[in-house]
């Protein structure tokens, strides 16, 4: 037991405990979605708060797409469970700039996800409302569209668009992921299961028993480039990364830089490209370490890592906060990040630095 050992007459036994509590402390994730656009494991933003309370997370942080809907729950209940908490919202946007490239959206040139970070209600000022409203509609217009197409490729499992708005999400803002959800669980519906895997085998070429693995599947034959239902990115579609940052200041929080893994053409130069979102009013920066270390091929994992280095250096050396967490916008991601590996314990008092910056 803890209690034991701190109170142990032996003083390697009581070091041992306090350093053990001592790293517990350093344990958050401040980029976690929640079931108002997707989370792996239907988590609201409620739940997010009271979880890293009972788990003694020092932060944590709430990401949504496209909307700020689950904003006040969620800091009304952290403040609540005592919990310091930041919360923000992700979109994608055009950066003209970088229109040839692609950034951080694979297979999108001069499309880029971008973030928020530090909004304090899910009410926004008046001036800002417009661009709220048509940001929500535009992604949901775009998902719609997906629908429409994906229906005409799967007219025996086809989907209501509104009824999927209705069952799988608390306030409409439907996502690639529910839908892929919806397909699945209405396969399963019409089809016998032997009848349900040859279905999807002669559809898309493949077939996974595991539920999380075949909608994966759907949405990556489907719904990604070359798919029925990819949809090329129009940059009409979306705002252009000066507009996003201008709702974003004007709701008093601040505009924050996506970073996938450094291999794009946009994300080659670590240092030009955070120049560039400066240059109109980045202040943090996020990542999603898992996914720039965790592979199983010691020479991939390296090269990441090596990225992971450059554009954290790249960051500090700017002043930018860092902002790390795992998304949990798919299932089986990680509640947390293991920051005791070789390639994130060199960075964990960045990431603190980060956390107590920006979450209150």
């Amino acid at each position: 037991m803890p209690d034991e050992k701190l109170n142990s007459f032996d003083p390697a036994l009581r070091k041992a405990a306090v350093d053990q509590a001592a790293a517990a402390m350093n344990i958050f994730n401040l980029h976690c979605h929640s079931f108002f656009s997707y989370n792996g494991y239907g988590y609201s933003p409620s739940y997010l708060a009271v979880l890293a309370k009972e788990r003694n997370w020092r932060a944590v942080g709430l990401v949504d797409f496209d909307v700020l809907d689950g904003v006040d729950e969620f800091l009304a209940a952290a403040k609540r469970m005592g919990v310091r908490a930041v919360a923000g919202m992700e979109t994608r946007v055009f950066v003209p700039e970088l229109a040839s490239v692609e950034i951080n959206s694979p297979g999108e040139p001069g499309i880029a996800y971008h973030l928020g970070c530090g909004f304090t209600s899910s009410q926004v000022p008046e001036c800002a409302r417009a661009f709220a409203s048509e940001l929500r509609r535009k992604a949901n217009a775009r998902t719609r569209n997906v629908v429409e197409a994906v229906n005409a490729f799967l007219p025996e499992i086809a989907l209501d668009f509104d009824a999927v708005a209705a069952e799988f999400t608390p306030k409409g803002n439907v996502t690639e992921r529910h839908v892929c959800q919806a397909y699945r669980m209405k396969a399963e519906k019409v089809f016998p299961q032997d009848k349900g895997a040859a279905y999807w085998r002669e559809k898309i070429g493949g077939f996974e028993e595991n539920p999380v693995k075949l909608e994966a599947l759907i949405r990556s034959k489907t719904m990604k480039k070359g798919g029925v239902g990819y949809m090329s990115p129009d940059p009409s579609a979306f705002p252009t990364l000066e507009e996003m940052n201008k709702f974003v200041t004007s709701c008093g929080a601040l505009p924050t830089v996506a970073w996938l893994n450094g291999l794009s053409g946009g994300e080659a130069d670590p240092g030009a490209l955070l120049d560039l979102h400066m240059k109109y009013g980045a202040r943090a920066v996020t990542i999603i370490p898992d996914r720039n270390w965790n592979f199983p091929d010691p020479e991939k994992r390296a090269k990441m890592a090596r990225e992971l280095d450059r554009f954290i250096a790249a960051a500090v050396q700017r002043g930018l906060p860092i902002l790390a967490g795992t998304e949990m916008n798919a299932p089986g991601q990680k509640l947390v990040d293991d920051f005791s590996v070789p390639e994130l314990a060199k960075h964990l008092d960045t990431f603190i630095a980060g956390a107590d910056a920006l979450a209150k």
